[in-house]
This record gives structure tokens, C-alpha cells and sequence, in this order.
């Protein structure tokens, strides 16, 4: 994204049909409406039911919230900010995070509208509990919760002034936006910047 593109008001359309544009927005409490219930019912679950021990479950929640950090960064960016040639590419990028980018004030668009989120959801949990058997119910809601924090932190980042605490990742993430897109891809943490050397030069 070239910076003279960017846009601190406004939101682009997307899709023609104004189904489609509406799938692709969504508001915070709505995400949170359909995540914390699961996270609540997946370590209920384990715990009554799959004999999950409360340190364990506790562990393998913290391994899940921290997995979601890294997670967080490659997917940012390696599959965010990649570089693509074909048309039709370039017009999945955009809509997957370019949008983002022109528009970055855009309230409705700073969490995963419900649907892709959803099925994004369920293949990843899938995929967990191949790995982990069980252990998926309390490292998924980990997970979960991880992806939640980034969430709202994304949010306060681009809606609100920065709270003192937010400061700092707030400072990193308008770097990537403003100045240095190829560094800052950490949002709800540096520490993947930091071990994979890619934090913004503060000048």
C-alpha cells in the first residue's frame, strides 16, 4: 500500500452485492458474543468430561494463547503482506487485509467478520485436536482467548487514543501502517518482532 493512499476516512466497497458487503463488516460484541461461550463451555467440557486436570488445562491455555501470538505475526506477515502478481491474487490480498491498510479507521473491518472467522474457527480447532487429542479443548480456547486480546487491541489501536498501557504496541502497529510496512507485524505483542528482528526504527 502505497502511504499517499491511505485514508483516515471513508470504507471502501468490496462486493457488488450488498449481501456480500455486509458479511464482510461486523462489530466487536458480536465476536465476542460467539467466542467466549465456547471458550467458557470447551474447558467446562474438558474438565467434567475429558478429565482434563485444572493445571493442565491452565498450561496448555497459556500454550494456546501464546501459540496464538506467533500465529498472529506469520500470518501477518507472510500470507497478509504477501507479494503477488496475478489479478485476481492482488484482489485477495486487498480484501483479506489490503482493505485494511487504505482504510485503516474503518471500525466495522478490525475483526474477521463472523462467517469466515467461524469456519476458520473449526478447521484450526480440527487441526489442534489432531495434534493434541483432548488437550485441544484447553489449548484451543487459549487460542481463542489470544485471538480475542489481539482483537480488541487492534481495535483500541485504530478507534481510541492510546490508553498509557496500549502505548507501546500502539506506537509499533501506526509505524507499520505509516511508515514501515515491512516491519511491526506484531499487534497484540512484540515479541515476535523482537526475536525475528522486524520492530520499526522509533526515528
Amino acid at each position: 500500500m502505497e502511504f499517499d493512499k491511505i485514508k483516515n476516512k471513508g470504507q471502501a466497497r468490496l462486493f457488488k452485492s450488498d449481501y456480500m458487503e455486509t458479511m464482510t463488516k461486523t462489530h466487536p460484541l458480536v465476536i465476542y458474543s460467539m467466542y467466549f461461550p465456547v471458550i467458557a463451555f470447551m474447558l467446562y467440557y474438558g474438565a467434567a468430561y475429558k478429565g482434563v486436570g485444572a493445571g493442565a488445562e491452565a498450561l496448555m491455555f497459556i500454550a494456546g494463547a501464546l501459540f496464538w501470538s506467533l500465529f498472529e505475526y506469520l500470518m501477518h506477515r507472510h500470507l497478509f503482506h504477501m507479494i503477488v502478481e496475478s489479478p485476481r491474487a492482488k484482489k485477495f490480498v486487498y480484501t483479506m487485509h489490503g482493505v485494511h491498510h487504505e482504510y485503516p479507521r474503518d471500525k466495522e473491518r478490525l475483526f474477521m467478520p463472523p462467517v469466515p472467522s467461524m469456519v476458520i474457527a473449526a478447521v484450526l480447532f480440527y487441526l489442534f485436536y489432531l495434534a493434541l487429542g483432548w488437550s485441544a479443548l484447553s489449548f484451543f480456547p487459549g487460542f481463542l482467548f489470544g485471538y480475542l486480546m489481539y482483537g480488541s487491541m487492534h481495535f483500541a489501536i485504530h478507534a481510541f487514543a492510546p490508553p498509557r498501557f496500549l502505548k507501546a504496541l500502539w506506537r509499533n502497529h501506526h509505524l507499520h501502517h505509516y511508515k514501515a510496512p515491512d516491519k511491526g507485524f506484531g499487534v497484540s505483542s512484540v515479541l515476535w518482532d523482537v526475536i525475528f528482528r522486524t520492530v520499526p526504527k522509533q526515528d
